[in-house]
């Protein structure tokens, strides 16, 4: 009859799918102790969720912010939007393991920044995050990319079996460490030479510890469909889980195309595991030289490093002040990362439904200027696709915010409103909730949120951080099942 916090008179929506209902909830250190009729209880705190509703903190399968964790610990990009827990190592290129000694890709690089030391083994990164711990919850992939240029001089070639070798070692100990898959990126140079032989002996390795293959896969572009089916030769050569990453049909030869490459993941899913996230956006953003900027309608520039001032710029303006092509003013640029309006809406919607789409945001928090979707992916969906559009019911949406991205990747515990579960919990208002940050004013978070919850400990409330930071490192340790260090320790 006693909980350090309650929270009264909010509907719940638990994160299922099931229909809301109204109930109070209390919360015990970084657990949910009680749900139901609780006007009997005494607590520390009680906070009114009175036309509020109380869901799961969300789950972010899909972000960069390996050093973002360490830099800004507060997160306020993402608990301001209501996420609790994030997944790091994305597209290829994680933090950890990096032993190369000559330069970094740049991609890498745009990610992890140059003010933190290299992480030679997943486990010191692993150990400082238990040392300095963020506001969020973070568990992180292996990204091939990194294994790729700690191994070869030379990227643009397919690993010798000696260079394959090695890059499985550094897997393998990762993975025992507590990495919780294997990520690819051969959308992007770094590891665009690599043939299916050697992301399918990887992928055989992380289907081995019972963990996921996820892949920003070779082309979202005018091979999307030869890309998906290199992707599904790795799930049926590896006998892995495969997922697909920010799934899209970019350049307007390939708008429509979501119909056909939903139906091919639809048929793959009858024999195999595959899930997929995607953004509720338009826009896409990558590094400025990715080619993108030849099928876009319109480049914002992001961020770059010898032109830092022309960050929230449009690319065609720049060439045109500077008297040069498009291409002259990527290559002066760079190293420079970059907003491309490349999809169609009408594909957006139709990923979105598809019953299986986790909501990413594919967050890069650095720069002055970055994609509105680092603030406000998670309030756009529930305010401008789930209420406004009425794509789907906001139980829907919520669903695939959490439960579905906790199941898939294991994140034991989370994802779900349930006595004993733990305390992640996000309150807002439907009514009222939407992105507050747009391709001019990214940087501003959103509204409705009202107060956010970390393993119990509040992080956001009223608009701002609390300065907590109670997040966890989640570690894999079997599969389907992902827990906290603590959890681990009090395993042993």
């Amino acid at each position: 009859m006693q909980a350090d916090l309650i929270l009264h008179g909010a509907e719940i929506i638990d994160g299922t799918g099931a229909p809301r209902y109204a109930a109070d909830l209390a919360v015990c250190d970084d657990r949910i102790t009680a749900i139901g009729d609780l006007s009997r209880w005494q607590a520390g705190r009680r906070i009114d969720g009175s036309g509020l509703i109380l869901a799961p903190g969300f789950i972010d399968p899909h972000v960069h912010h390996d050093a973002a964790v360490l830099t800004d610990p507060d997160m306020p990009f993402m608990v301001s939007q209501g996420v609790t827990t994030i997944i790091n190592g994305n597209c290829g290129f994680s933090i950890a393991p990096i032993t190369a000694e000559t330069a970094l890709p740049v991609q890498l690089r745009m990610i992890i920044g140059d003010a933190l030391p290299r992480f030679a083994r997943y486990r010191d990164y692993h150990d400082r995050l238990i040392q300095d711990p963020p506001a969020v919850n973070t568990a992180c992939l292996i990204g091939h990319s990194t294994l790729r240029a700690n191994a070869m001089a030379d990227l643009d070639q397919p690993a010798s079996p000696s260079q394959l070798s090695a890059m499985a070692q550094q897997l393998e100990s990762a993975l025992a460490d507590g990495a919780i898959g294997l990520s690819t990126g051969t959308f992007y140079a770094p590891s665009r030479a690599a043939p299916l032989a050697e992301l399918t002996a990887l992928a055989r390795i992380a289907a081995a510890e019972g963990k996921l293959y996820v892949t920003h896969m070779r082309d979202e572009g005018d091979r999307v469909i030869e890309a998906l089916e290199e992707t599904f030769a790795v799930g049926r050569d590896a006998c892995c889980d495969v997922h697909v990453s920010h799934h899209k049909c970019a350049g307007l030869a390939n708008h429509g195309l979501s119909t056909r490459t939903l139906q091919m993941i639809e048929d793959f899913a009858a024999t195999h595991r595959v899930g997929l996230d995607t953004t509720p956006w338009i826009a896409s953003s990558t590094v400025l030289n990715s080619g993108r900027h030849r099928q876009a309608t319109r480049v914002i520039v992001a961020e770059s490093e010898p032109y830092p001032d022309m960050a929230g710029r449009d690319l065609a303006d720049i060439a045109e002040g500077w008297g040069c092509d498009l291409d002259a003013a990527v290559d002066r640029l760079m190293p420079a990362t970059a907003i491309f309006f490349i999809m169609d809406e009408a594909d957006v919607q139709r990923i979105l439904s598809y019953r299986q789409t986790m909501i990413c945001s594919d967050g890069i928090s650095g720069g002055s200027h970055p994609h509105p979707r680092v603030w406000g992916t998670f309030p756009r969906v529930l305010g401008h696709y789930a209420r406004d559009l009425g794509l789907f019911s906001l139980e829907e949406a919520v669903q695939r915010m959490t439960s579905l991205p906790a199941d898939r990747f294991g994140l034991g515990g989370r994802g779900r409103i349930s006595i004993g579960g733990f305390a992640d919990l996000v309150l807002f208002d439907a009514a009222t909730i939407r992105e507050g940050a747009t391709f001019e004013t990214p940087i501003r978070p959103a509204e409705g949120i009202r107060h956010v919850f970390v393993n119990g400990r509040e992080v956001w409330a009223e608009g701002r951080s609390t300065g907590q930071r109670p997040g966890t490192a989640l570690v894999k340790t079997a599969p389907g099942r992902v827990v906290s260090v603590s959890d681990r320790r009090k395993d042993q």
